[in-house]
């Protein structure tokens, strides 16, 4: 069951912002990054990057954007995890 809730929930749009900096494919992003799971969910500026459609792909520093990506952080194991309020330090340089 709680596989089709996910399944369902990759259907819709899943934004995220990252309060650290990440690196994906080799690219480094900055903190402040917005990422979303589909191009089709992207806005302008958005990264891609499908991991973060699921549960399992998810990180302790990302802020979910809008109601599908707060269900997916709701299902991860960082669902009870606190996000950093600021950016700062060596985390925040891409």
């Amino acid at each position: 069951m709680l596989t089709c809730t996910i399944t369902y929930m990759e259907a819709e749009m899943a934004r995220w912002r990252g309060q650290g900096a990440f690196v994906i494919n080799h690219k480094s992003y900055k903190a402040g990054q917005t990422y979303a799971d589909t191009a089709g969910n992207a806005v302008a500026g958005d990264v891609v990057y499908a991991p973060f459609g699921t549960s399992g792909g998810l990180s302790p520093l990302l802020v979910p954007l809008d109601g599908a990506a707060t269900t997916l952080k709701n299902a991860s194991r960082f669902a009870n995890d606190p996000v950093p309020c600021t950016i700062t330090g060596v985390n925040s340089i891409g």
